[in-house]
């Protein structure tokens, strides 16, 4: 298993509001989580960093094993995590409002259990084909869902960015978890939607498979995303699940 990760500012934003980290808990399980924060001046910011490092040292801490155990850990550790972002910005009328997107993934020996909220996603690359693990949850995909909209109208909607569950919310949040059994030669991906909204998924599956190595894929996605525009911070952790390429 090989993991990676790399992050850039894009072309139009002043400022980096992604964040990524990759963590290991005491039976040496890795944890790779990733968030893309919203809010004013600096306070998206702190928040995905907030969320990143917070989570990441409850994993380090923890000696979880077990697929299902794990979802329900995220489930606790995210809904904490969200109280303690949306009770931060109260404080602080500088951070008022801020929130995040997280995507994490916990990998065992044949499963792995993934946790999300937002609009950041996963995806697995499996024999070629690049399959969405996540359900964006923004107003957008609601209408898809709903049929008020097609998907081709969905890529240009001005209401794309409107997020209906994020990090950082008063009440209680649902989160989405799930777990899966991987395949010796899958790759997962995780990214902000900096990324998504640039480069196809033809172009992802592609950019991951033909690369060198996972540096050389991850700097490509990035330069393909900021040679289409780069509106926004983009971020991206790829994971090789059967060791290294090659």
């Amino acid at each position: 298993m090989e993991i990676r990760f790399q992050t850039d500012v894009g072309k139009k934003r002043n400022t980096n509001q992604d964040y990524a980290a990759v963590f290991y808990n005491q039976e040496n399980y890795p944890l790779a989580i990733l968030a893309d924060g919203m809010g004013g001046h600096r306070a998206g910011d702190v928040a995905s960093k907030k969320a990143v490092e917070e989570i990441g040292a409850a994993w380090q801490q923890s000696d979880l094993a077990d697929p299902e155990k794990t979802a329900q850990w995220f489930i606790q550790q995210i809904q904490s995590e969200n109280q303690a972002i949306f009770d931060l910005g109260n404080e602080q009328p500088e951070l008022s409002g801020m929130g995040t997107t997280i995507v994490a993934v916990a990998l065992f020996e044949k499963q792995m259990t993934i946790a999300h909220v937002g609009d950041s996603r996963i995806y697995l690359l499996r024999q070629g084909r690049l399959q969405q693990l996540t359900e964006d949850h923004s107003l957008v995909n609601e209408l898809v869902k709903s049929g008020e909209i097609t998907p081709e109208q969905a890529i240009n909607h001005p209401r794309k960015n409107v997020l209906i569950r994020s990090v950082g919310m008063p009440g209680i949040l649902e989160v989405d978890v799930a777990s899966y059994y991987y395949q010796p030669k899958d790759y997962l991906l995780l990214c902000s939607d900096g990324l998504t909204n640039m480069v196809s998924d033809a172009e992802i599956a592609n950019t991951i498979l033909f690369s060198d190595d996972l540096q050389q894929a991850l700097e490509q996605l990035i330069e393909k995303a900021n040679s289409a525009g780069g509106l926004d911070n983009i971020t991206a952790i790829v994971i090789a699940l059967g060791g290294e390429q090659g």
